[in-house]
């Protein structure tokens, strides 16, 4: 009888401990993609060619070494062992598969037009808690009028929001105030003029927000990756 209950005890720890160590898809260590270990809680930023909307960001914002970024997104794992984008496009914030998210623009050499922001070290510990709150963001409406305070999110804000909420409310990105008028001309792109003028709201020149340039620059991470060469960008890859 001794021996039985040993065997089970020994039996029980074994599970336990091959349970305890068992990586939940929130702690992945992460998967290679194009010969880069990407990693949960990574910032991936954008250069998409969309037309005028993209080009008008692009104009006004620039990114880490003159890199224009008109999207952003951030790596998560999906629960299921897999890998997905968390992100906010005009459909609302969604989850985009890898290849998809990749596969958007290209450089000259055709190499996808991302670059990698990684949290540093002392302040990776806002990761877990960032990914809890964006996945609860999942279905929410896109912000179409840009507006910080309310409760839909353009891309750059999910990740704001995201950060902010995981930093027990202090953002670790900085708010700027947002312009949409071309810097040649000192007037609206008239894209912009178009697109708010649609939705009968004023022009939101001057009010705070952020853009993904600005968020690359941030002393809370590190760029650890091109996968290609962004529009602007004037550093070696």
């Amino acid at each position: 009888m001794n021996n039985v209950v040993l065997l089970l005890t020994v039996a029980l720890l074994v599970f336990s401990c091959n349970k305890a160590t068992e990586k939940q898809p929130e702690q992945m260590a992460g998967f290679i993609h194009e010969g880069f270990l990407l990693e949960s809680g990574d910032i991936l930023f954008q250069d998409i060619d969309c037309g005028p909307f993209c080009e008008s960001i692009e104009t006004v914002t620039f990114g880490v070494e003159g890199a224009k970024f008109s999207h952003v997104g951030i790596l998560v794992s999906n629960g299921e062992g897999e890998y997905v984008i968390l992100e906010a496009v005009s459909a609302g914030v969604k989850e985009t598969a890898i290849d998809s998210f990749f596969m958007r623009s290209h450089d000259a050499e055709n190499r996808s037009k991302v670059v990698v922001g990684r949290m540093k070290s002392e302040h990776a510990q806002l990761i877990p808690e960032a990914i809890t709150f964006a996945y609860s963001k999942l279905g929410a409406a896109y912000d179409e009028v840009f507006d910080i305070s309310n409760d839909k999110y353009y891309c750059s804000e999910l990740i704001y929001e995201s950060f902010k909420h995981a930093n027990d409310g202090v953002p670790i990105f900085e708010l700027q105030p947002m312009t949409y008028k071309d810097p040649k001309t000192d007037e609206l792109f008239p894209i912009w003029a178009d697109y708010f003028d649609e939705l009968n709201v004023p022009v939101p020149e001057g009010e705070p927000g952020l853009n993904p340039g600005g968020m690359s620059k941030s002393p809370y991470l590190e760029i650890v990756h091109f996968f290609g060469k962004p529009q602007g960008y004037t550093g070696e890859l």
